[in-house]
């Protein structure tokens, strides 16, 4: 009898167990598939065609600008939009140039049209000279939803450039990949700089449009001035959605995999240790010289996007994440500060582990990560100092969503 009993106690156990994976695999393929059917701000087109005839039109975009496989600026220009100047942010327009390389102004071989850098060694906020010819803006952008990504730094720039000189812009709102959680410390003033402008966490949880708004809502722009802001929405998207972004938004994020683990991943580019560059999986492993030779081995070397990686040449030690399945990724609602916490152990806590430029504190917003891996913090320990933080930030957020939220 107690054999009969634990057999059909296993046979209850296995099929509960099958019916919670398949509720759980369910969910997770109808929040993946859903995305499917998001129509982004971009083909509305009815919401904004109109406003653009007869005006003279500046345009912010790259490779990411586009309705399905056409890109918008030639679908604006075969509509007869008259398209003055295109305006491109860091990676330049078609998406291509290093990580933190200046962008040159340019003429679009492909279109003809004069393109000005955003990310320039002159340039980061177009000036009343640029924009004299200029009746509106239109703005289209695939951002990545962390604080450190510099095009919402592009955003802000344009947007106060807009309000000085009393030009209407006009956002076309596109899903944020990982616009299903808030994390990380908020940012203090004492450490704003182009890879963090606004008292906002690392995955501030907004799309492109939602952050526009509180930018404008919260008085961030210089002299508090406002800009006088449209946002075309998506249509189907809510925050509960995994969205798969269609085309990667900069050369060292191919995939979604390497989106998932930006956030948590970036900050090692604050230290001696690599993240991937010049390799076939950047953002999916990181590594350095140093580390425990029997580990996970990878060269970087020059390549598209990353001509001169940390460590070129240089065999490296270090962990796979590019093996970690997508699902699993998917279900990521916090940053991983473990690995770094487990890099500078491996260190043996060496005192150039975090760059002398101070580019870690730039990225993290703050010294006190910083100090608190090298003073023996663990990763939750690291993630229960800025709770209280986070919770008035999530106040604030919630003013300026326009989607359902996942809360």
């Amino acid at each position: 009898m107690l054999t009969i009993y634990k057999h059909q106690h296993f046979q209850e156990y296995f099929i509960l167990t099958k019916y919670l994976l398949l509720f759980f695999f369910l969910n997770t393929f109808n929040a993946t598939c859903q995305s499917e059917s998001i129509i982004v701000g971009a083909e509305r087109t009815s919401l904004y065609f109109q406003q653009l005839k007869g005006k003279r039109v500046g345009f912010v975009a790259n490779q990411t600008s586009k309705i399905k496989n056409d890109h918008l600026v030639d679908i604006l220009l075969n509509e007869g939009v008259n398209i003055v100047k295109v305006f491109s942010p860091e990676h330049g327009f078609r998406g291509n140039a290093d990580a933190g390389a200046k962008v040159r102004d340019e003429i679009d071989l492909q279109t003809g049209l004069p393109i000005y850098s955003l990310y320039g060694k002159s340039r980061r906020k177009p000036s009343k000279e640029v924009l004299k010819d200029i009746d509106l803006i239109l703005f289209d952008l695939q951002d990545v939803g962390v604080r450190f990504y510099t095009y919402i730094s592009s955003m802000h720039y344009v947007m106060e450039a807009c309000a000085e000189n009393s030009i209407p812009l006009i956002l076309l709102d596109r899903p944020n990949p990982i616009g299903f959680y808030v994390d990380g410390p908020i940012l203090n003033p004492k450490f704003k700089s182009f890879v963090g402008m606004h008292k906002v966490p690392v995955v501030h949880g907004m799309t492109i449009g939602e952050y526009a708004k509180m930018i404008n809502g919260e008085s961030w722009l210089k002299d508090s001035v406002k800009c006088s802001l449209e946002v075309i929405p998506c249509l189907n998207y809510t925050h509960l959605m995994r969205y798969n972004l269609p085309i990667p938004p900069s050369p060292n994020l191919p995939n979604m995999r390497s989106v998932y683990l930006y956030p948590s991943l970036c900050f090692f580019e604050g230290t001696n240790v690599s993240i991937g560059r010049g390799t076939d999986s950047p953002f999916q492993l990181y590594g350095a010289p140093y580390f425990d030779s029997k580990l996970f081995k990878f060269t970087p070397k020059s390549s598209y996007g990353s001509k001169y990686p940390k460590y070129k040449e240089i065999e490296c030690f270090g962990k796979d994440l590019s093996t970690l399945s997508l699902d699993s990724l998917r279900n990521i609602n916090s940053l991983n500060f473990n690995w770094l916490v487990k890099s500078f152990k491996m260190s043996n806590e060496a005192l150039d582990f975090f760059n002398k430029n101070d580019f870690f504190n730039l990225l993290a917003g703050t010294d006190k990560i910083m100090n608190l891996i090298k003073g023996g913090a663990n990763g939750f320990q690291i993630r229960e100092t800025y709770q209280n933080d986070l919770e008035k930030f999530k106040l604030i957020r919630k003013k300026y969503l326009i989607y359902e939220d996942f809360e």
